[in-house]
């Protein structure tokens, strides 16, 4: 299973939300190349960046830094405000390895099936959830719709990669939420990571038992309640 430790890019920062919401944004991290370096010394062969400005308002301020962490030797997948081909093509020339596209999968899914015929694997679709609903526009917004009818849409797209997101769970520390991500594996047959709630090493141990593709960790890592290198090895070689 491979482990992915996160960095949430704002205005250059390295920084952590609670459940989602900008108004509990906080610094974690001085550095955030340091931190990738970090990530690679642990074990770790891929990095997940959110970049919340363009979550948030579609500007792309933190792009000399996505591209900088690539350049540490780590794989980066990128999500935050990715909504049109040209914004694919920017994030690919900063040397991103898989760019996420989150809510312009529900509001345009042509872009999705565009994406993926020119870019097959390097695309992924990220499934934010509450209640069992897809939320889009930075998770303020429902979309009416049921996240295993959209993961399923999406497999049918040609979509290989699905990153579920348990809005409730994220930055809580409280464990994944097991039981949605075992419906989304009955339902798909795409690579699944687990985002949200990741708190501890036997999370991580449940995690790749489960035969998941990949597991994000966030908030567990800058609190020191997960051992890094530990997790690297419960889930086994890294690709």
């Amino acid at each position: 299973m491979q482990i992915l430790p996160a960095i949430d890019l704002k205005d250059r920062k390295v920084v952590r939300l609670y459940k989602g919401d900008f108004d509990t944004v906080h610094q974690v991290a001085r550095d955030p190349v340091e931190t990738a370096r970090a990530f690679l010394r642990a074990g770790t062969r891929w990095v997940h960046i959110v970049d919340l400005d363009g979550a948030r308002d579609g500007t792309r301020k933190n792009g000399e830094i996505v591209q900088a962490v690539s350049d540490v030797g780590l794989h980066v997948e990128l999500g935050g405000g990715i909504r049109s081909m040209s914004d694919l093509e920017e994030v690919f020339d900063l040397g991103v390895s898989r760019a996420v596209i989150g809510s312009a999968a529900v509001t345009h899914p042509q872009l999705v099936s565009d994406a993926v015929k020119r870019w097959g694997d390097k695309i992924a679709v990220g499934v934010d959830t509450k209640d069992g609903r897809v939320k889009t526009a930075g998770w303020v917004e429902d979309s009416g719709l049921d996240y295993l009818e959209f993961a399923r849409s999406m497999e049918k797209l040609g979509v290989r990669t699905i990153i579920f997101t348990d809005i409730e769970t994220d930055g809580t520390l409280s464990g994944p939420n097991f039981g949605r991500l075992e419906e989304l594996q009955r339902t798909v047959g795409c690579h699944i990571l687990a985002s949200g709630g990741v708190s501890n090493n036997g999370d991580i141990r449940v995690l790749a038992a489960m035969g998941l593709y990949g597991a994000i960790i966030g908030k567990a890592y800058y609190a020191g309640t997960i051992d890094l290198a530990r997790a690297v090895a419960d889930g086994g070689t890294q690709e």
